[in-house]
C-alpha cells in the first residue's frame, strides 16, 4: 500500500475515527501528521488543493472526508 498515505492532524477527531477504523481491520500506511511536518502541509495544499484532514492521497488522487477514506479503505486495503 506504498502508493496509500493518510494526511492528519493529532487533534482532528475524523482523523482519529479514520485512525480507529484502520486499528480495528488491521490497515497499516504511511501517515504525515500536517502539524509537525510543514513538507506534508505543502504538499497537501499545492497538490490536494486545500489543507483539510484528514486527506488519504491514493496515488496522484487526494480523497478527503472520513466517511469516504474509510469507505474506500475496506473496500482496498484490506
Amino acid at each position: 500500500m506504498s502508493e496509500l498515505t493518510l494526511f492528519y492532524r493529532p487533534t482532528c477527531p475524523y482523523c482519529m475515527k479514520v485512525f480507529s477504523f484502520m486499528n480495528r481491520a488491521g490497515i497499516k500506511l504511511e501517515s504525515r501528521n500536517v502539524s509537525a511536518d510543514p513538507e506534508a502541509l505543502a504538499e497537501l495544499v499545492e497538490r490536494g488543493g486545500m489543507d483539510q484532514v484528514p486527506c488519504l492521497r491514493i496515488g496522484e488522487r487526494y480523497l478527503y472526508e472520513s466517511d469516504d477514506i474509510i469507505a474506500y479503505l475496506d473496500a482496498n486495503a484490506r
